[in-house]
């Protein structure tokens, strides 16, 4: 587990993709840090190195048959029972599948709201109502299903949701989808989030 403590009254946990705590999430670790909040972001996989990405079906398959969407809510649901008195807000920033672990979390009373990354497989639980703001980013199009279809399926209550340029993986500066400007556009809204639920009642 990576854990970096600002001493605020402020935490942001982020779940990272199925290649597990790599330098890609480090980095956002590190950047959501230097704005002042602690960051709590686990090792779901629970091996010492992360995947590499040319490991991408080993890495979803490690993920699905050791972790899965279900193992990963309960580990945060942990995380977020052992922390929420010591915090007065907690928001949840995952990618990849970590996004959809984090929309799975936007039922749950402790979180005071939820930043998801190209989550795809959110279509599976389209029907949930997030009872926290909850902001999406989508790439333009993702090759599994149909962007603008899961959009418009999401515009619900609470739901934010904005496209960018590139495709899945988009934010990650060491993968080859990377999008500079995309990344930079989404990394702004993220904070501007963060900062406007920070301090809303």
């Amino acid at each position: 587990m990576l854990h970096i403590q600002k001493n605020s009254d402020t935490v942001i946990i982020i779940i990272h993709e199925i290649y597990g705590l790599n330098q890609h999430m480090q980095g956002y670790c590190e950047l959501i840090s230097k704005q002042g909040f602690d960051v709590i972001c686990p090792n779901l996989l629970e091996r010492e190195s992360p995947f590499d990405y040319s490991q991408e079906e080993a890495a979803y398959r490690h993920f699905m048959e050791n972790v899965g969407f279900t193992g990963a809510l309960h580990k945060i649901k942990d995380i977020l029972s052992d922390i929420k008195d010591e915090y007065q807000k907690i928001f949840i920033l995952g990618f990849s599948a970590g996004a959809t672990v984090a929309w799975l979390c936007s039922e749950e009373e402790s979180v005071d709201g939820i930043v998801g990354y190209y989550g795809s497989r959110i279509r599976n639980y389209a029907e949930l109502a997030p009872q926290c703001p909850a902001l999406l980013f989508f790439p333009l199009e993702e090759p599994s299903f149909n962007v603008d279809e899961l959009i418009s399926a999401l515009e619900i209550e609470n739901v934010e949701i904005h496209k960018f340029n590139g495709e899945h993986g988009f934010s990650d500066p060491y993968n080859s989808k990377y999008h500079a400007e995309s990344a930079q556009a989404a990394v702004s809204k993220m904070m501007k989030f963060f900062m406007d639920h920070e301090h809303s009642a």
